[in-house]
């Protein structure tokens, strides 16, 4: 989370600074690095208010537009008032909105749980993490058919799991289910909760690896102090650890609900908005709409009316990212002061969310009853299980019973980990192993758990029955193209926000982590309006034109920080030495900010790599599909090829996860290994 915490602090001056009377007016009135942070930002300044601006107000003006055959008429706001009585957008809205609560919930909860199970693990920890890491990492579209496999109501292994192990039944007894076996994605109860529970599988680790990272920060001298004051180690957790993690918390909170409130793919790929309308979000509203009816109009309405939520979320993360990272905890007074000193100064501060906590569950009890009282009683385990572990080790502790107290903790700890992991890798193990069955093995369910024997049939099958060697091809041009041009650009505009002076460096840095944070569902009905209009739809170059919507801002955003990083002295005896600011930049940083260069290659070939809304509305034909998308074309009605699915899903997570592995070597070294010695 250090990278985008708060924005990056003006560089040194790499130079001594002039008098008034060598700058120009022009460099008085508009800085005096302006001429070249204008040929250094130009790049990013053409694709972002070509790529996003634009389209924003181009959006706008058709909100106002109703499609009449092959033209198009001026309505006004008759489109917005339209909303009011559609159901399907009510239903849209509210869906989007138990949708992000719920998810979000349970990933701080259980994210929060696996951080501090790994702050507190001594051995092992970075593989633990690397592990807990790879359901983030493969791509949605792996995610999504691994899930709807295991779910299958017959040929699915959850049902056969918990029927035999005797959960099943008991989940029916208890009212958690309506009948057993249980059909989780086409039962109307059922589809939201399951739906919810794949987000929370693949979010969970984005918050374990944010959250552990805020423990590590967490002065450990604060916890002595409680521990010597008498601090249970509830009262730790609640006056030292939470404290402490507010403003990750919060900033980790706030992205994700932008995520997952316009989220697309994974819950087009699970269940298509079924069974009806109960998993549907406002964003296939729009798609619906604009895409599928042709009005656009309609459509971009949709997804306007919802800009003002958007928009409050990114008030708020801007707002906490140009802030410090909160508040400092207060040191220890005297003994048995303590806890009373943290308790007042954080009297104020508790007030606000709770109020927020209260409003958003009583909006939640009135969304979705049925849901709300299991989620309560799914979390209301957790907790119980948590607390009781807690209360039992305290009290051995405070009888005197330490190697009592730290067995029962470590076993408590390692069990918590073992189901912690067979959570995050049960559905990539079964990817795996499916994989390697022959079909007739994936059809009988002969020995589910295993390959018998191990074949090479579903490969050769995907190969043979599918474009799939295409696919691959494709979605390796459109990344590599598009993280290119993500690279080339956010080096430049990176550099320049980092290190030179200008007027308006602070406005460009807001309004790419604006860009960064803006969702896909608000561009793709103008963008598509545009490609239309030059003829790119259909085509790679529509892809590779549109990723840097989503791949550059953040791109940017990140060099910022890395640059920053960089001493300036290095540039300073660079300038020093004849050169200037270009072969400064060119022979100097550059080479320093390899680390940096490579986490933006990373992440922005795998998001493009993953990507699925813009490929599958710009993209119709089967020669120019991506990977993503050509999976799911790969299901043909109530046929889905399980084996073949397997093998494409551990073909296109294979790649993303080698990366990942490779990356982080050198994500580890820092960033200034050639400074100035002394």
């Amino acid at each position: 989370m250090s990278s985008v915490r708060s924005a990056p602090a003006p560089a040194k001056r790499t130079s001594p600074p002039p008098g008034p009377g060598s700058l120009t007016k022009t460099q008085r009135r508009l800085g005096r690095d302006w001429r070249l942070a204008a040929l250094f930002l130009a790049p990013t300044a053409l694709l972002v208010g070509g790529l996003v601006l634009v389209p924003i107000a181009r959006s706008i003006i058709t909100s106002t537009t109703e499609r009449h055959g092959q033209e198009s008429v001026f309505v006004g706001l008759g489109n917005y008032f339209a909303l009011a009585g559609d159901q399907q957008f009510h239903t849209g809205v509210v869906n989007s909105f138990v949708f992000t609560a719920y998810a979000e919930v349970f990933k701080v909860v259980l994210g929060l749980a696996a951080a501090l199970l790994l702050h507190q693990q001594r051995r092992g920890r970075a593989v633990l993490a690397g592990l807990l890491l790879v359901p983030w990492v493969v791509p949605t579209v792996v995610t999504a058919f691994s899930w709807r496999a295991l779910l299958d109501p017959i040929f699915g292994s959850v049902n056969t799991l918990l029927t035999s192990s005797g959960i099943g039944p008991l989940l029916a007894d208890l009212h958690l289910v309506d009948s057993w076996p249980a059909g989780w994605l086409s039962d109307p109860s059922l589809a939201m909760p399951s739906v919810i529970l794949v987000n929370v599988w693949k979010g969970v680790p984005f918050f374990t690896v944010c959250f552990l990272a805020g423990l590590k920060a967490i002065p450990a001298d604060l916890y002595e102090a409680a521990t010597i004051d008498g601090a249970s180690s509830l009262q730790r957790f609640v006056n030292v650890t939470l404290p402490g993690l507010r403003h990750v918390i919060t900033v980790t909170v706030t992205l994700s609900s932008i995520w997952t409130f316009n989220n697309f793919d994974l819950i087009w790929l699970l269940t298509q908005g079924g069974p009806g309308d109960v998993t549907a979000p406002y964003v296939l509203v729009a798609y619906s709409k604009a895409i599928l009816q042709l009005q656009y109009g309609a459509g971009a309405a949709v997804t306007l009316v919802m800009l003002p939520v958007i928009g409050a979320l990114v008030f708020v993360l801007v707002r906490l990212l140009r802030q410090d990272a909160g508040t400092p905890l207060p040191p220890r007074t005297r003994t048995g002061r303590w806890l009373s000193s943290m308790q007042q100064a954080g009297t104020a501060r508790k007030a606000l969310p709770w109020v927020i906590a209260a409003v958003g569950t009583a909006l939640l009890a009135w969304a979705s009853p049925q849901i709300f009282w299991k989620a309560a009683v799914v979390l209301a385990v957790i907790l119980l299980i948590a607390a009781a572990v807690g209360r039992l080790v305290s009290a051995l502790k405070s009888s005197g019973g330490r190697r009592a107290s730290s067995l029962v903790s470590g076993v408590g700890r390692g069990v918590a980990l073992a189901g912690l992991l067979a959570f995050v890798l049960g559905p990539l193990y079964w990817i795996a192993v499916t994989a390697f069955k022959s079909e007739n093995q994936v059809v009988m369910r002969d020995h589910d758990l295993w390959p018998t024997p191990w074949t090479l049939e579903q490969f050769g099958a995907l190969f043979s029955n599918q474009p799939f060697g295409r696919w691959y091809l494709n979605t390796l041009l459109v990344s590599a193209a598009s993280t290119t041009v993500a690279l080339i650009c956010a080096a430049l505009a990176g550099y320049a926000l980092a290190r030179l002076r200008f007027r308006g460096a602070q406005g460009f840095t807001v309004t790419v982590l604006l860009t960064y944070v803006m969702p896909g569902a608000l561009l793709f009905i103008p963008l598509y309006q545009m490609l239309i209009g030059v003829r790119l739809t259909d085509s790679l170059w529509s892809l590779v034109v549109t990723y840097p919507t989503f791949t550059l801002p953040f791109a940017t955003w990140l060099l910022v920080g890395y640059f920053s990083s960089i001493p300036v002295e290095l540039e300073e005896a660079a300038l020093v030495d004849g050169c200037t600011r270009l072969q400064a930049f060119g022979r100097v940083v550059l080479p320093l900010a390899k680390p940096g260069l490579l986490a933006v290659a990373l992440f922005t070939l795998t998001n493009a790599w993953n990507e699925f809304l813009f490929a599958f509305v710009f993209i119709t034909k089967d020669e120019y599909k991506t990977l993503p998308v050509g999976m799911q074309s790969m299901i043909a009605g109530d046929v889905v090829p399980q084996g073949q699915l397997a093998a494409a899903s551990l073909l296109v997570s294979i790649p993303v996860v080698i990366m990942y592995a490779f990356g982080q070597r050198f994500l580890t070294e820092g960033l200034t290994a050639g400074a100035v010695k002394g």
